[in-house]
């Protein structure tokens, strides 16, 4: 069976700090680009941005949408993230969810059930007086065919498992509805090594999705579906279950070193912590006294009833064992690291359309097209680089406390000598 690539977490041109470029038309664009099939419409909540899915997209037999009058190919989800910021049990939570609709009546459902809830004209990502067990309430009343996803679920300040405002357990979040709760998105700063450490999470999907605020960042993370045929009930069934047809083929991931909360630190003094530092400070910072933003890394070893390296038996046709993960550094930043200059410099931007055209899409140049038909395509220099990514060779310093972490291909040494003088791989 064919494989699908999928981006369902994105924002729209309505949401805080989000390109404008993030409309209709640039994410269908982008999304050929990368070689994406199935994307998300992101902020289905914010009345503007409703009303133009309503009258831009056409919905096909498939369940999943295109749009009007355009033989572009891309395929639309009704997605959202909502944010939820409430009390429970004495303490503070900020909870970031994915939600997933079967189609804009289900989502015009939603809206009304939530228009009271907080101001959805405020943000494409609205904050809600919610709880995660209340809005999951008036989600699936709206749908039982709704999907409900915990977004990016280690990131310190708004996520299921965040060090600053979340739970230890997705049962103390979602309550009577975790047995519901059939996925969990990973986010830029973990993997799935990384929550496989988790036996709760055992029953539970591993997804990772971009959560791009910039058309040129879509698919930085996807998932790989096999379906028996591309359509809404397809993917649905995929997430809900590990077994049978439809299944998750494999996540596309971040090196999670690249997440801006990978470890701890404080950002402002300059203090980036591994969790043993961090242990050995106390928490604090040896500049300002103060507490460090504690991040995933930390958060995973306080959660984790299994060693660092467990592995889960692999994917069998019950459904059993976990998907594969492939690891990716995006071609831009490539391209950027070869050519010595910064992603978005017009002579990268120049570089990675013509390679795309040549390679047909991103996706494919990083994970299938043969180093020697790259040779023909582009410079040795980045020709290399790809390679080097795909080994896994790189010089990572981790991000921290909202900084992202620095990836270099090429070593200091390498970056000086003249481009097609380092060492061939």
């Amino acid at each position: 069976m064919p494989e699908i690539i999928t981006d369902l977490h994105l924002h729209s041109k309505y949401s805080r700090a989000v390109s404008q470029d993030m409309d209709l038309a640039h994410i269908a664009e982008w999304a050929v680009k990368k070689g994406i099939a199935v994307v998300g419409t992101s902020d289905f909540t914010h009345p503007e941005w409703f009303q133009e899915l309503v009258k831009r997209l056409e919905r096909q037999n498939n369940g999943l949408y295109r749009l009007k009058g355009s033989d572009n190919p891309t395929f639309f989800i009704p997605v959202t993230e909502l944010s939820c910021i409430y009390s429970q049990g004495g303490r503070g939570h900020r909870i970031h969810i994915v939600i997933i609709a079967p189609g804009l009546e289900t989502v015009d459902k939603i809206r009304g059930g939530l228009g009271w809830q907080g101001n959805l004209k405020s943000d494409g990502r609205p904050i809600l007086g919610l709880s995660a067990i209340e809005l999951t309430k008036v989600i699936f009343n709206a749908s039982p065919e709704c999907l409900v996803i915990p977004a990016h679920i280690w990131t310190p300040w708004f996520s299921l498992f965040g060090s600053e405002s979340g739970f230890d357990s997705l049962m103390e979040c979602f309550g009577e509805f975790a047995d519901r709760i059939y996925a969990i998105e990973t986010g830029l700063s973990s993997d799935p090594p990384m929550n496989w450490r988790l036996s709760q999470l055992d029953s539970k999907q591993i997804v990772s999705f971009s959560d791009a605020h910039s058309a040129a960042n879509l698919g930085r993370e996807a998932t790989v579906f096999e379906l028996e045929e591309l359509s809404f009930k397809n993917i649905a069934q995929a997430l809900k279950s590990p077994g049978g047809k439809n299944r998750i083929a494999y996540t596309i991931e971040f090196y999670p070193e690249e997440g801006k909360y990978h470890w701890d630190g404080h950002r402002n003094c300059g203090i980036r912590f591994s969790p043993s530092e961090t242990k050995q400070h106390n928490s604090l910072c040896p500049k300002c006294g103060r507490r460090l933003t504690v991040g995933v890394m930390s958060r995973v070893e306080k959660l984790a009833d299994r060693p660092e390296g467990f592995k889960p038996t692999t994917p069998s046709s019950d459904g059993a064992g976990r998907p594969p993960f492939k690891s990716l550094v995006p071609l831009a930043e490539i391209i950027g690291d070869a050519l010595g200059v910064g992603k978005g410099s017009k002579s990268v931007m120049a570089e990675y359309d013509r390679l795309v055209q040549a390679g047909k899409s991103e996706f494919n140049i990083l994970l299938n097209v043969e180093p020697s038909k790259l040779q023909a395509m582009t410079q040795p220099r980045i020709v290399e680089a790809i390679q080097r990514v795909r080994e896994g060779k790189l010089h990572i310093a981790p991000g921290y406390d909202g900084e992202f972490g620095t990836v270099k291909i090429f070593n200091e040494q390498e970056q000086k000598a003249p481009t097609g003088q380092n060492s061939l791989f």
